[in-house]
């Protein structure tokens, strides 16, 4: 009789997370807040010589693989690099992704009429399109986990959004606000997609935080408490996520704004944007 063949077993992943936007600002804080909590890494951004030496110090620091993948998710190449590496389902090398952070983006206004037609694609390529396809590309493997019985991990994606797209009128940055927009309402639809699979999907709807995207609103003199620490951010969307909410509003401040925006008149908001722009 012929001995029975062995099967090899699949091989054993630790946690792994991977952020868009990693280089700089709110995506570098999920990338230490993550190595934090013990996940391994893959961190995206366009400048390779950043993401090496980000990895390297998180490597050293927090004891986690870290793997740099330079991309540029607003051209079809960067977008198809990411997206493979996000169809990795653990059978071979390459761990699949529990976490997808969609932090990527761009924040270019003016006045529409005076947008430049490249600018206006290159930023819906990247704050819309990128954000859908990297999460088409691994919810489906997240999905056929947990219908493999891999129930002990968190699944999901949390995306940054903005509380620009919330506001009735946004003179000045009507395509970015309206993008955001765009990635709120998919996101939560999604998120009540998924749910039956114990697949959590989070939007971060964030106000004014001190990165390189918004060094003109900081120059402007808008004062302290308009604007929320990275940190935050990073903890209560994480929070969030992990307790399945569809979508988080970090900063009381911006709760309370959130919350009165709600009951003010449209044509009232439309007005005092208006006079503001």
């Amino acid at each position: 009789m012929s001995e029975p063949e062995n099967t090899p077993e699949p091989p054993v992943h630790a946690r792994t997370a991977l952020v868009t936007g990693a280089s700089t600002g709110i995506g570098e804080e999920y990338a230490r807040r993550l190595a934090e909590r013990g996940y391994s890494l893959v961190l995206v951004a366009r400048r390779g010589d950043v993401l090496d030496t980000l990895a390297e110090e998180i490597t050293t620091r927090y004891g986690v693989h870290v793997q740099p993948l330079a991309a540029d998710l607003g051209t079809d190449e960067g977008l198809s690099l990411v997206a493979h590496r996000l169809r990795a389902d653990g059978s071979g090398t390459e761990a699949p992704i529990d976490l997808l952070v969609n932090n990527a983006g761009r924040g270019d206004g003016g006045t529409f009429t005076e947008q430049e037609p490249a600018e206006i694609d290159a930023m819906l390529d990247l704050n819309v399109r990128a954000v859908l396809h990297l999460a088409r590309a691994v919810l489906p493997v997240q999905i056929a986990r947990r219908g493999a019985g891999e129930v002990s991990a968190k699944l999901g994606v949390i995306s940054v959004s903005s509380l620009a797209g919330e506001i009735v009128a946004n003179p000045g940055g009507s395509v970015y606000g309206a993008g955001k927009k765009f990635v709120t309402l998919w996101s939560e639809s999604v998120a009540a997609e998924v749910a039956e699979y114990d697949v959590h999907v989070t939007v971060v709807l964030s106000g004014f935080v001190r990165t390189n995207m918004t060094l003109g609103v900081q120059e402007s003199g808008l004062p302290a408490f308009a604007f929320v620490p990275k940190d935050l951010v990073v903890r209560e969307s994480l929070i969030a996520w992990s307790a399945g909410r569809p979508s988080v509003v970090p900063g009381g401040q911006y709760k309370i704004a959130t919350g009165l925006l709600r009951f003010l008149p449209k044509p009232l908001v439309r007005a005092t944007a208006r006079r503001v722009r």
